[in-house]
């Protein structure tokens, strides 16, 4: 999951994007309500951590514009106003949730995976593929009706890549997923590699329609691409 930060205190911020990306979290910072505006208008995140008091625009003006834009995107706003008004104010102006300072870190992380749960849409139990079919209940994989057998690896990583059809993913991506490594290390990338080569070989072998395909320097795809 990817969290924009919009918290003009250096210390704050950081220490914010440390914790959450030793949680396995994906973190980017803006120190002003304008670059973190920007940000928003230019990258997607599945949730914002916004702090109140910015300079320039503040958070209550940065929540106005996005929510009347219809931005649905997630926001947990952290401030030290702890009055009923402030709260009634912070959500009314669409903050999905509101954290007064100080916090304790592990309350923030309880309320950003509430969030995070709260905006994940219903996944269907069956993902397809071309004829390749998954069933994330019974954790079986069928390619015109042929079972293959995957092992627990091989099967998250075949479900991530169909989570994201056609997109490029990275090394780093899978590390964080799917292996759940929040610092990736070099040797990780020969683990990965050699887990692609596997699903490669045993979801396209035989079959003129392949679907995994490496993007040279770069990482990952699951497409459909015939080969003759």
């Amino acid at each position: 999951m990817r969290l924009l930060i919009v918290e003009d205190d250096e210390k704050t911020s950081g220490a914010l994007k440390a914790g959450l990306e030793s949680e396995g979290f994906s973190t980017v910072k803006a120190s002003t309500g304008e670059e973190g505006f920007f940000l928003l208008n230019s990258e997607k995140f599945d949730l914002v951590v916004l702090d109140w008091m910015l300079p320039g625009h503040d958070g209550i003006q940065i929540l106005k514009t996005l929510r009347a834009k219809g931005a649905q995107t997630p926001v947990l706003l952290l401030t030290a106003r702890d009055a009923i008004a402030d709260r009634v104010l912070g959500l009314e102006s669409g903050a999905d949730d509101y954290l007064v300072k100080p916090f304790a870190f592990a309350e923030l992380v309880a309320r950003i995976r509430t969030l995070l749960r709260r905006a994940a849409p219903i996944e269907p139990l069956r993902k397809t593929i071309a004829d390749v079919v998954v069933d994330l209940e019974t954790r079986r994989i069928s390619r015109k009706g042929k079972n293959i057998e995957l092992t627990p690896r091989e099967f998250d990583l075949l479900v991530y890549l169909m989570r994201q059809p056609g997109q490029v993913v990275t090394r780093e991506m899978l590390a964080k997923e799917v292996w759940a490594e929040t610092n990736r290390v070099t040797p990780l990338d020969n683990v990965i590699d050699v887990h692609v080569a596997h699903l490669r070989k045993k979801l396209d072998e035989g079959h003129a329609l392949k679907l995994v395909h490496t993007v040279r320097g770069v990482g990952f795809t699951l497409r459909e691409e015939a080969r003759v």
